[in-house]
């Protein structure tokens, strides 16, 4: 059975398009900003698509996907970049973290009795 994510941005390098969940409108202009810097800039470096989902525990979780025949996609770039995102942005993916599980899905969070 498969976890439901909740998608919060990503972006698409095969159509040149940036997405921001509509539930995520309401995060500050900065923030929302720093964001699609940031999917933008790896689409442009890595290729494919990357996403940024939150899992059910309300944790941020990177995605990414290449099309079968996509022989420019750097499989190697797309693991250092992220390892580097999540060094660099620490201090924000904690943030969004936590933004989501008080905010989007605070049912979530409050314990569901484990």
């Amino acid at each position: 059975m498969e976890k439901k994510t909740v998608v919060l941005c990503g972006a698409n390098a095969y159509e040149e398009k940036y997405y921001l969940n509509e539930e995520f409108k309401k995060l500050p202009a900065q923030i929302q900003e720093e964001l699609q810097i940031m999917c933008v800039l790896y689409t442009h470096d890595v290729g494919g698509i990357f996403l940024l989902e939150f899992d059910e525990d309300g944790n941020l979780q990177f995605r990414t996907e290449a099309a079968e025949n996509d022989f420019s996609y750097d499989e190697i770039g797309s693991a250092l970049k992220i390892r580097e995102l999540q060094r660099t942005k620490e201090e924000l993916l904690r943030s969004l973290e936590l933004y989501y599980k008080m905010m989007v899905h605070p049912a979530k969070s409050a314990g569901d009795g484990r």
